[in-house]
């Protein structure tokens, strides 16, 4: 998880129990707390209580208890996100960014995202194609972005909704159809297909890698 996260620019430290958790999650600056339920010595309930005593860093607690009552308690004892075992380091990773962002730490200083004619400014939230600019509501940018950020792998329906709403997709739920439909018009209309659907598994951005410039 480790090399993982570093390969998307967040660094990982480590303690391996709740007491030298407790006093590092106190102690030191962190952006954020990914917290067990179950340690040695503290309990991750029992940690995350006295963090909130003290402290307002994001926390996301990790378990393998996935009964509806342990997540809604981790909830109200103040965990921001609550994710069951077994899970996807990118799910993971997409919680931890919308955790970040909700709490204003994400850093957003990354440089301009460009695919094919897209040019995409994470900092100001503009967006042009072929060098004109771009009307996008706000979700619309956050598919776009997370869909360059992607290029050249389908991006799952789960995903999605983890990144926007921090939640699995509904089985019946088409709001993310309709908006990524709005999403492609727009880009249509000025150049070729760049958003295809893959039928059952979700959407991919066909267009080249996109770069950082």
């Amino acid at each position: 998880m480790a090399d993982f996260f570093k390969q998307n620019e967040l660094d990982v430290e480590f303690a391996n129990d709740g007491r030298s958790g407790l006093s590092r999650a106190l102690n030191e600056p962190f952006d954020l707390v990914l917290l067990d339920v179950m340690l040695p010595f503290m309990s991750g309930f029992q940690v995350l209580d006295q963090i909130r005593r003290r402290s307002a860093v994001p926390v996301i607690m990790l378990t393998a208890r996935i009964e509806e009552r342990d997540r809604v308690a981790g909830l109200n004892a103040g965990a921001d996100d609550y994710l069951p075992k077994p899970f996807g380091p990118e799910e993971l990773l997409a919680r931890i960014r919308a955790v970040l962002r909700r709490a204003g730490k994400l850093q957003t200083a990354a440089a301009p995202l460009e695919c094919a004619n897209l040019r995409l400014n994470p900092q100001t939230r503009e967006v042009t194609q072929n060098g004109e600019p771009m009307e996008l509501t706000s979700i619309e940018f956050e598919i776009l972005e997370h869909l360059m950020r992607s290029a050249g792998r389908v991006v799952s329906r789960d995903e999605f909704t983890t990144v926007l709403y921090q939640r699995q997709a509904s089985p019946y739920e088409r709001a993310l159809d309709v908006h990524i439909s709005h999403l492609r018009k727009k880009l249509e209309a000025n150049g070729r297909p760049l958003i295809h659907t893959v039928r059952g598994v979700g959407y991919l951005m066909s267009a080249a890698q996109a770069e950082s410039r």
